[in-house]
């Protein structure tokens, strides 16, 4: 897997003050989409064990809230075994801080009970922002997304419930 970027004071991918890490490739191709250069499965950099130790050393702090992983696309089959393996090592050393996926697919049509590494991966994850970006629902006022199709997924709370909860922000 590639990467495009990681902020490491992010305050626009969710609450407080966070780590991002931005994945290379993504076949959504949504019209007016922000981060374009990222859809290309070969942008950026390659991500490797050094990477990884990077991101969890810059969770270290106090003050940073937790993990946003967003993209391209963290789902794409492509990507999903090393955003897993990046996840599980954030709940081992940070079991305090939360983790936010953002991804252009459908919680339940697309990932919900789908193959093994996704019910592993949504197993970590506490809030998912699922759904494309749709320029014409694009909406600046949204708290942490940018289109008003795009939900806010309480991911733990839903796999408990079976059914999808939102959060209102």
């Amino acid at each position: 897997m590639n990467y495009a970027t990681i902020k490491k004071t992010d305050v626009a991918n969710g609450p407080g003050i966070r780590v991002s890490l931005f994945v290379s490739g993504c076949t959504h191709g949504c019209k007016g989409c922000f981060n374009r250069e990222a859809w290309d499965f070969q942008y950026g950099q390659a991500y490797t064990k050094e990477t990884q130790e990077e991101i969890l050393q810059a969770l270290a702090p106090a003050y940073i809230r937790g993990l946003s992983v967003l993209g391209g696309e963290p789902m794409e089959p492509a990507n999903r075994g090393t955003v897993l393996h990046l996840l599980q090592e954030v709940r081992r050393r940070y079991p305090g801080k939360d983790i936010w996926c953002y991804t252009g697919y459908e919680y339940e049509k697309d990932l919900l009970g789908r193959e093994e590494v996704v019910t592993e991966l949504l197993g970590l994850i506490d809030v998912l922002v699922d759904g494309e970006f749709v320029e014409e629902k694009k909406n600046l006022r949204l708290a942490f997304r940018g289109s008003g199709n795009q939900r806010l997924i309480d991911v733990q709370a839903s796999l408990q419930q079976g059914q999808v909860v939102c959060l209102e922000l």
